[in-house]
């Protein structure tokens, strides 16, 4: 069966997985890079981001680039909220606009990004967008199609995943808790009361000082 999986989500240890004020020039709001601090130095990164990271021996190795690694092994399709997508909202103004990526976005397989206004389908390199307004079970049915034999993952941002985790089609959620203090954005947590008890939870702590949270679904 395929799985929804999470992987890499960044959470301040008072719970916001992005920051205030979103815009073309902060993607995560005030909370600037911090969030990703763990991620953007590991060797997963620099392979993601077209470096010659095998040959070069860019970035670093150990617990958190085993951890970022592990987003792309078995992927088809890729689930995400139009925040994610960019920094517009309300209807589509710009449609010159493609995504944060550039020319060769990361995903290489169909991404739906979920939207209440419509716009025309595209790809660009190896990764398709599709634009629709629908509920998680209904993306997640879409995501399945695209995604063939293989597993589903779910990019966020933090509103998607609480909505997805709400509806219970999570089946792995890999939360990465960074040492910083946020007091204001968008939080991860809220109205999930109970979460827990629907998943066995393993911790991983690494030398950066993030901490590196596995849940992974219980028998249903």
């Amino acid at each position: 069966m395929t799985k929804l999986r999470v992987h890499n989500l960044a959470v301040s240890i008072d719970g916001f997985a992005t920051g205030e004020g979103q815009s073309l020039e902060a993607p995560f709001g005030h909370a600037g890079h911090r969030l990703m601090g763990w991620f953007f130095p590991t060797h997963a990164f620099a392979s993601m981001t077209g470096h010659d990271a095998e040959s070069s021996g860019a970035g670093t190795r150990g617990v958190d680039d085993a951890f970022a690694a592990a987003t792309n092994v078995g992927i088809g399709a890729e689930i995400m909220g139009r925040n994610k997508f960019g920094p517009q909202r309300g209807p589509w103004e710009d449609e010159s606009w493609q995504g944060w990526w550039g020319d060769e976005p990361p995903f290489h397989t169909p991404v739906i990004v979920l939207t209440h206004h419509p716009r025309p389908d595209f790809s660009l390199g190896e990764t398709t967008f599709l634009f629709r307004d629908a509920s998680p079970a209904e993306a997640l049915a879409l995501a399945r199609e695209q995604a063939g034999e293989l597993d589903v993952r779910l990019g966020g941002g933090p509103t998607v995943v609480r909505e997805f985790l709400a509806a219970d089609l999570v089946d792995h959620l890999h939360i990465v808790v960074v040492p910083i203090v946020l007091g204001r954005g968008e939080r991860l947590w809220d109205g999930l009361e109970g979460l827990d008890e629907r998943f066995d939870v393993e911790s991983t702590a690494s030398p950066t000082g993030a901490v590196h949270y596995v849940f992974t679904r219980k028998a249903r």
